[in-house]
């Protein structure tokens, strides 16, 4: 079996669901996320991949993507319900976004978890290299590196949660909290998207665990453990490249005809999950209409709903209520051609989602809570002619460094709406200003700079830093 020096392991695997004609696979990229974010860097350093592969049953052979070996673990029915559906995204991702809804908690859930992270880490231990760097992502894998080090000492491990970690008092409701901060603190790097998740979670190694900790390291047994902020951000340079293509920009300009010319268009991307604030958004955007302050033949909102978890109770129950409120608000306030709302629940491949943010005018970006929201980010790097208001919830990660955005909080509905208002009515030199001041940002601190930021403090020798040419 080939063995790597450099291993993502995250839940899922960065390809499409099905393959082509060929036997090739492609990179499975949606708005924002994981695969976003390491695209543009696994591509240049042989490494592996560990996931799982979207289906249930034994785990398939994938051939490798632009040179990143695909390693399959595999899901079976039972594993999806208790452990994905379950465990992951009912218990801790309610819990970890603010209890927004209630988290739920079964024993056979968390026996699932235990069961998959555990194969999880067999996998990882058996595709590392000696002394490989293991990079673990996110919430669904929070045993592994605890699980790992036992199967693999003499790995270099690190931790990525990339969504937001809640307080100590939320924290603390989970009835397996000791064996969570246990597992994630197998890791030799544990980062996160801001400075106060990091705080939370030294607190919680205090509380729970008893281990002497600061907001920078923790000390278990013989070890210490780094802990840290590391936003993570996009290939800037990128995207900033494929809006400024001609056959992008062409598309935009049909997009916008499309939509019936209108002065202005208000654009949200989202997944359909209830942190989101979709809800919310379309509540003060229907108030506005009645109010007079938006009329529909010169402002359009189009929101894209990306469906996800559609398996989970609450997301289908989510969905029905936001399709009742697009039928409302258009019944009341459309008319025939001129809907008030343009709702869309198909994914987008990467050059629609350039044209897209082209044509808004102002760009809604408000969940309640968010580690970072890299849809925002991808926002301001397409706008190459430096237009476009962004309008961005405090609560997502992204809020702490785009500090020129219009800040709103979304729990606040007269405060959404007049922050909207606020980007809908802002003077162009006011609006180049800002966007101008977040594109710089953006450019110093992209997908290259997050991973030359954590894998330094990961990499004692940098020589994986070297080969990924993010020592530049």
């Amino acid at each position: 079996m080939r063995q790597s020096s450099l291993v993502v392991v995250a839940n899922r695997l960065p390809i499409d669901d099905s393959t082509a004609p060929d036997g090739a696979c492609e990179w499975r990229r949606r708005p924002g996320g994981l695969v976003t974010a390491l695209h543009s860097l696994l591509r240049q350093a042989p490494a592996t991949w560990v996931g799982w592969a979207g289906g249930t049953g034994p785990a398939p052979t994938l051939p490798d993507v632009d040179g990143v070996r695909m390693h399959t673990v595999p899901l079976t029915v039972d594993d999806l319900r208790d452990h994905y559906e379950g465990f992951a995204n009912a218990t801790l991702w309610p819990l970890y976004h603010d209890a927004v809804e209630q988290p739920e908690h079964h024993r056979r859930w968390w026996e699932a978890y235990q069961r998959i992270n555990q194969r999880f880490a067999a996998a990882t231990a058996d595709v590392a290299e000696t002394g490989a760097v293991v990079w673990v992502q996110d919430y669904h894998l929070q045993l592994v590196p605890g699980l790992l080090r036992a199967l693999r000492p003499d790995l270099r491990i690190g931790f990525f949660l990339h969504v937001a970690f809640p307080p100590p008092e939320l924290f603390m409701q989970l009835p397996r909290r000791a064996e969570l901060l246990r597992g994630i603190l197998g890791a030799d790097l544990v980062g996160f998207q801001r400075a106060q998740a990091a705080h939370n979670f030294a607190q919680l190694a205090v509380r729970v665990l008893g281990l002497p900790a600061t907001d920078r390291q923790i000390v278990v047994d013989d070890r210490v453990v780094r802990i840290g902020s590391f936003p993570v951000s996009i290939d800037s340079a990128e995207m900033a490249a494929l809006a400024n293509r001609a056959d992008v920009a062409d598309r935009a300009n049909r997009l916008r005809r499309d939509l019936g010319s209108p002065e202005q268009v208000i654009l949200s991307v989202d997944r359909m999950d209830y942190t989101k604030g979709i809800e919310q958004r379309l509540k003060a955007y229907s108030e506005l209409i009645s109010d007079g302050h938006v009329k529909v033949r010169d402002t359009v909102l189009v929101q894209v709903a990306v469906p996800s978890r559609e398996r989970v109770g609450q997301y289908q129950i989510l969905r029905e209520r936001v399709e009742r409120e697009v039928g409302r608000i258009n019944g009341e306030f459309g008319r025939v051609g001129e809907p008030a709302i343009h709702y869309l629940t198909r994914p987008f491949d990467r050059a629609e989602l350039a044209a897209l943010y082209r044509v808004a005018d102002v760009m809604a970006v408000t969940p309640l809570r968010d580690g970072m929201n890299l849809v925002a980010k991808e926002y301001v790097a397409a706008r190459v002619d430096d237009t476009g208001a962004l309008l961005l919830s405090e609560f997502a990660g992204a809020g702490a460094e785009l500090s020129q955005a219009y800040l709103v909080n979304p729990h606040d509905l007269e405060g959404l709406k007049q922050g909207l208002l606020a980007a809908l009515r802002a003077r162009p030199d006011h609006v180049r200003k800002r966007m101008r001041a977040m594109r710089a940002h953006l450019r110093k601190h992209d997908i290259h700079a997050w991973a030359r930021s954590y894998l330094a403090a990961l990499d004692d020798n940098g020589s994986l830093l070297s080969r990924l040419g993010t020592t530049r």
